[in-house]
């Protein structure tokens, strides 16, 4: 069963080191799996890791995590062709649709190139949960910030738009990320928006943010916001999830 309205789960986590794998599901991936559907025994997530290339080694470590978590867990490549002759019927057949961290632009310039927008939005509006980190989670915003074209952080402005907002990642770790994120804002370069540190999640109800939630006690979400001349910073408490 899909999810019962259009749902997105943007964060800055969702993985930990594993017992006996490399990795495994942490709280935040398996509560997006929890909101697709409870009582689902055998929930399909499928991984789209566009923005690291699809590195092989990272898809056969998340299969790993995928077993522990007792999902059909699936990959959908873009390199060095897509991986299905039906990327519709395959990415529609999903529970939940994550995609992984690196450069957004790549992923983005990808996507259009593609025709992923139009299957993710399709995906979006019968239910299916999308999700993702970092890149993953900057993409279905109107933008953020990234190092996409180098160390120095730049604006990118053409994300999917489905939540239509900014969105700042990794905002506790990555020294740019905060001074970056709030200077473009003020400058009008990109809208209002939210903000995650690392371990921290937003639940969005259609384009509505729900709530904030976190892996990692202490850590916050934030919304980033220009009146007048000046930019401003609301802390969002998150729900702690232990799943």
């Amino acid at each position: 069963m899909a999810a019962a309205e259009p749902t997105i789960i943007a964060t800055s986590g969702g993985l930990k080191r594993g017992s006996y794998t490399e990795l495994e599901f942490g709280s935040l991936i398996n509560y997006a799996i929890e909101v697709s559907d409870p009582n689902n025994k055998s929930p399909i997530i499928t991984f789209i890791n566009t923005a690291n290339g699809d590195d092989r080694s990272l898809q056969a470590m998340l299969s790993e995590a995928g077993r522990v978590a007792k999902t059909e867990t699936r990959h959908f490549s873009l390199f060095p062709m897509p991986s299905v002759a039906d990327a519709s019927r395959y990415l529609l057949d999903s529970d939940v649709i994550w995609v992984g961290g690196g450069s957004v632009a790549n992923l983005l310039a990808l996507w259009q190139l593609h025709n992923l927008p139009k299957i993710l939005h399709t995906a979006w509006q019968i239910g299916v949960v999308l999700g993702g980190v970092s890149a993953g989670s900057i993409c279905w915003h109107i933008g953020g910030t990234t190092d996409s074209f180098g160390p120095e952080l730049q604006p990118v402005t053409n994300g999917l738009g489905f939540i239509p907002l900014s969105n700042g990642v990794h905002y506790d770790s990555e020294s740019q990320r905060r001074p970056t994120f709030q200077a473009l804002i003020k400058q009008g370069t990109l809208p209002d928006g939210y903000a995650t540190e690392d371990g921290v999640g937003l639940h969005y109800k259609g384009a509505t943010l729900l709530k904030a939630i976190t892996e990692i006690p202490g850590k916050s979400a934030y919304h980033v916001y220009r009146q007048g001349d000046a930019v401003y910073e609301d802390r969002i408490e998150p729900e702690h999830i232990t799943l």
